[in-house]
């Protein structure tokens, strides 16, 4: 064993020494060789150990960018590039490589610059597109002046099809018309795709204007998603890279009263003054009254406090600001219940179980709330039990009853002895819905309902809605079945 473990340290040594008598150019070939087989990360480790030994080799630099741009750091890519131009001033392929960097991240200007530097590597589609691309951007400044936010949000898409794939103060515009639309879920969804770049790095690349530009959009997304304090630190940095810049200082201020707001709002809250916390909250969307954050917390504050109308109204501003925000959702859910809108209520608590099937807290609010929506129309309860929405066929008449009752039903056609896969399909979407009827009918004790339903396989299931039979999908086939149930559902 000592032998071994001598052996291997020996070789190991042996191998270092070959690695470090390799000359740059070796490590360059080892790199181009790597970076051929998309092996990014590889070639980058090689180019920079061939630049270690030789950082006036212009062509590692931009094969270096190379590698980098494979692994999405264009940044880092552009600053390569300019290095190597910087070695070696005629170096074509470099001037043309940061001209699609340049495209790519928004700067159509320095891109027209390199493209005419490039000889051979440009063409005239090349200049065509970075001339595009400029006039996309004037008009996205010149939307941006005028408030034109839906006519701003067709500009960003159209630079971004011109090639601007990758630029962060492009994504910033498009977040901002969103914002201002009042479309804040998107907002957050486009920003995050110009998030390539780390603001030290657009810093460097853009200046200190366009960075706090992307820094002022991103306290804005922020306070949007109630991430105050993180906003905050974000409006503050904007602050330090664009002192002077008026907008700016707009959003540090506001950033400040709303994270004030809400936390002395939550402390009030916790304390149990609900009209003071509901006071403060108040305050807090003076500064911007789309927050859904702080409509969510006034709402709870206004349920406390029984006035679950407004409560409802707040809850309602905050889900069209941010569909998804179950915690709006499920306020609002309860609010509706204690104002016996029940039918309202029971759409909620639905769209809560389908994202959170397993949580019993909203499966039995749910039940309780379609049970009172079922007396409120008259319809019989008597078979209602909390945690069983499926029923296995006994008789034709029980079948009859509920295929013809109103709203959906689910049947399962199966044979006794091979239906345990699609059980499990059933089971699966059972859970997911609820509020929705699921029989089970074995077909050996119902040839009768097997021939009269007209299935063309078993196991099958069929879809009825107030009667009527809407469709027919294959036992195993569980994403249709999904699918199928939340059209005919909604």
């Amino acid at each position: 064993m000592g032998n071994i473990v001598r052996k291997n340290s020996d070789d190991s040594r042996q191998f270092r020494g070959v690695i470090n008598k390799l000359d740059p150019e070796t490590f360059k070939a080892m790199g181009n060789e790597a970076y051929k087989q998309g092996r990014f990360e590889e070639a980058l480790v090689l180019y920079d150990q061939a630049i270690a030994l030789d950082s006036n080799n212009s062509i590692c630099h931009c094969n270096k960018s190379a590698a980098l741009i494979g692994l999405g750091r264009l940044a880092e890519a552009i600053f390569e590039c300019q290095e190597a131009i910087r070695i070696e001033p005629s170096y074509q392929r470099a001037h043309h490589r940061l001209a699609k960097l340049y495209l790519r991240v928004g700067e159509s200007e320095n891109a027209l610059y390199h493209y005419k530097h490039s000889g051979a590597y440009a063409d005239s589609e090349d200049t065509g597109q970075a001339q595009a691309l400029e006039k996309q951007l004037s008009r996205c400044t010149e939307t941006r002046k005028l408030k034109q936010w839906n006519t701003l949000l067709k500009n960003t898409q159209r630079a971004i099809s011109s090639g601007a794939d990758s630029a962060p103060q492009v994504y910033a515009l498009q977040a901002e018309a969103l914002l201002n639309l009042c479309r804040h879920e998107e907002a957050y969804a486009t920003y995050q795709k110009g998030q390539n770049f780390n603001i030290d790095l657009c810093t460097k690349a853009f200046g200190p204007a366009g960075s706090a530009y992307i820094m002022m959009i991103q306290a804005r997304i922020l306070l949007a998603a109630g991430r105050f304090e993180d906003a905050v630190a974000a409006s503050q940095h904007a602050a330090k890279l664009d002192p002077s810049n008026k907008e700016v200082n707009t959003v540090v201020k506001r950033a400040r009263a709303m994270a004030s707001a809400r936390l002395s709002g939550n402390i009030l809250f916790r304390a149990s003054k609900f009209s003071e916390a509901c006071a403060v909250y108040s305050e807090g969307l003076e500064n911007d009254p789309y927050n859904s954050v702080l409509l969510c917390n006034r709402a709870a504050c206004r349920s406390k406090l029984g006035q679950f109308e407004k409560a409802v109204e707040d809850c309602s501003a905050a889900l069209n600001l941010q569909p998804s925000y179950s915690k709006a959702r499920l306020r609002r859910a309860d609010c509706s219940a204690k104002l016996e809108r029940w039918e309202a209520s029971v759409q909620d608590y639905e769209m809560l179980i389908r994202e959170t099937p397993g949580d019993e807290e909203v499966g039995r609010a749910l039940f309780e709330a379609q049970v009172q929506l079922k007396k409120q129309r008259g319809e019989d309860i008597k078979d209602l039990n909390f945690g069983s929405n499926l029923t296995l066929i006994t008789s034709t008449e029980r079948f009859r009853h509920f295929i013809t009752s109103p709203g959906m039903t689910v049947a399962l056609f199966c044979n006794k002895t091979n239906h345990k896969q699609v059980l499990q399909v059933l089971e699966q979407v059972r859970k997911r819905f609820p509020s929705i009827n699921f029989l089970k009918v074995e077909i050996e004790d119902h040839p009768y309902l097997a021939k009269s339903e007209r299935l063309s396989s078993v196991p099958a299931f069929k879809i009825y809605k107030n009667g009527a039979r809407v469709k027919e999908i294959p036992g195993n086939n569980c994403e249709m079945l999904e699918s199928s149930v939340k059209l005919y559902s909604s």
